[in-house]
């Protein structure tokens, strides 16, 4: 294990958390400090010795800042292999750097401000951070390079356990850590620019950027490792930024259904509730309030609501928890936060997650990825882009205003179903869902069995189709179950057909010109 002696440090940082005592302990362990304006300034003002840059290149910092660091002396020190570069060090009075602490101007929170401009932007890329970041990891052999306070602590203790030394095996993690916050910085950047000069194109090459939030405790399986990565720029609801106030954490199945959950209750303005499992709704409904929503919504399928996740797009009261909780077993309750009652009643069952998203109002993705073996699938976000009143009636029979209404809720809710999907229901409750079938024929009968099987009466029921229908089987199975009115986005050749079906069973046809293929 090779151990270097840190003898001389370089400290330039934009967050100056815990930079003060750092510093202070660096310089008890007789430490030579080097530093850049405002670090410098506060280190000075808080009776920390240390040689500025300047002194050392012989140069002032220029043009407000924007060059300081990018010199000889400065690089040289930090760049120098020990072993090969004496000479050339002594020849040119370039003295080591053996630890260099930097991190970034705030690009990612400055282009978070509202109002921020272009220029703001482009005045926060930092060139000499990077730089001297790059330099250092490149350069772990001989030197260490902190770009995270939170590494302050351990490098101290490393330095105290190694009388002043730090070994490789801490150098080459500080050194993954420095290319991987460099990386995740321009990533930053470049997507930035991407958005602002040309936002209406995919960019040639992909930087994305993504923080480890958790390591979970496996996959979708038990033998799949896995771990749940956050997009640092944004700051909307989800489950990124979530609070969990009780239960043990979420499973990769738990995120991915929470996940599906979220994005369905989001759509809805009335009191909703959504019930997924295995990535699909098993019941969905609104109500006049979460509780009457909730029980809608577990009426329609309860033997799949089991261990299933729930998701509301209110503050949920303690009265609606207790019901769930006295009902049946659910593996995560999801919505914007939860009355201090509702979690007093829930430490009753502390192994249920209780989950606080924030408002789902701006629930937003912007672009969905899909992994493929050597590339990925990237498509923009799949936002419903019509409403009720583009929709166009192609039968003789026109839908009634409730029929209208009815067929638009269960086209909200086959939004977020498996293809093929076909969905039952009435009066803002799901009767049968069919999901996931190579046919959209047998989605159809499952949704009739199901709706069946729950005791439904389904005469004067709507039923949505996220896709056209290839022929008029499902119009048939639809008509015997007692359907009277269909929305589904037309485009088959066969349509003639269908709507000939339609008409001869008097079913009012809708169609949206849009489908929504959920694969």
């Amino acid at each position: 294990m090779s151990l270097v002696k840190i003898k001389r440090a370089l400290l330039s940082v934009s967050d100056k958390t815990g930079i003060v005592p750092f510093a202070k302990a660096l310089q008890a362990l007789n430490i030579q400090l080097i530093s850049t304006g405002g670090t410098a300034s506060l280190l000075k003002k808080e009776g920390v010795s240390v040689t500025e840059v300047a002194e050392i290149t012989g140069f002032p910092e220029i043009m407000e800042g924007r060059v300081k660091t990018l010199h000889p002396k400065i690089h040289g020190g930090i760049l120098a292999r020990r072993d090969i570069d004496a000479d050339v060090m002594a020849e040119q009075g370039i003295d080591s750097i053996d630890l260099v602490v930097v991190n970034l101007y705030p690009f990612s929170a400055t282009i978070a401000q509202p109002g921020c401009t272009l220029a703001d932007a482009i005045e926060n890329i930092d060139i000499g951070g990077p730089a001297m970041i790059r330099a250092s990891a490149k350069n772990h052999a001989w030197v260490s390079i902190i770009v995270d306070p939170n590494d302050y602590t351990a490098l101290l203790s490393t330095l105290e356990r190694n009388q002043g030394q730090v070994d490789q095996s801490f150098r080459d993690k500080l050194a993954l850590k420095a290319f991987s916050h460099t990386a995740a910085y321009d990533a930053t950047i470049a997507r930035y620019l991407g958005q602002h000069y040309t936002p209406a194109e995919f960019p040639k090459v992909l930087c994305l950027n993504f923080e480890q939030k958790q390591t979970l405790r496996y996959g979708e399986n038990p033998h799949q490792q896995a771990s749940f990565y956050v997009d640092p720029s944004y700051t909307g609801p989800g489950l990124a930024h979530a609070i969990q106030h009780q239960g043990i954490e979420l499973s990769y199945n738990n995120i991915a259904d929470s996940d599906a959950a979220l994005a369905c209750v989001a759509q809805f303005k009335e009191p909703a509730c959504v019930i997924v499992k295995h990535a699909n709704p098993c019941g969905v409904a609104l109500g006049i309030s979460l509780l009457d929503a909730y029980q809608k919504a577990y009426a329609g399928d309860p033997t799949s609501a089991f261990g299933g996740i729930i998701a509301f797009n209110r503050p949920v009261d303690a009265e609606t928890v207790k019901v769930i909780l006295g009902q049946q077993f659910v593996e995560v309750l999801l919505a914007p936060s939860f009355a201090e009652e509702a979690l007093a009643i829930a430490k009753n069952k502390p192994n249920i997650r209780f989950i606080s998203t924030q408002d789902l109002t701006n629930l937003t993705m912007g672009w969905q990825y899909k992994q493929t073996y050597g590339g990925l699938l990237v498509q923009t976000e799949d936002k419903e882009p019509i409403t009720l009143t583009d929709c166009r009636v192609v039968t003789n029979r026109i839908p009634t205003e409730q029929e209208k209404q009815d067929a638009w809720f269960v086209w909200q809710v086959c939004h977020f179903v498996k293809s093929n999907a076909i969905v039952f229901g009435r009066e803002g409750q799901t009767f049968g869902i069919g999901a996931g079938q190579m046919s959209r024929v047998m989605s159809t009968r499952i949704a009739r069995w199901q709706t069946e099987q729950m005791g439904f009466s389904l005469p004067g029921s709507a039923m949505a189709s996220d896709a056209f229908f290839p022929f008029r089987d499902s119009i048939d199975t639809a008509a015997e179950a007692g359907i009277r009115c269909i929305i589904q986005p037309g485009g088959s050749k066969r349509d003639a057909e269908v709507i000939a079906a339609a008409n001869e069973h008097d079913i009012a046809m809708l169609f949206t010109g849009i489908r929504h293929f959920k694969h």
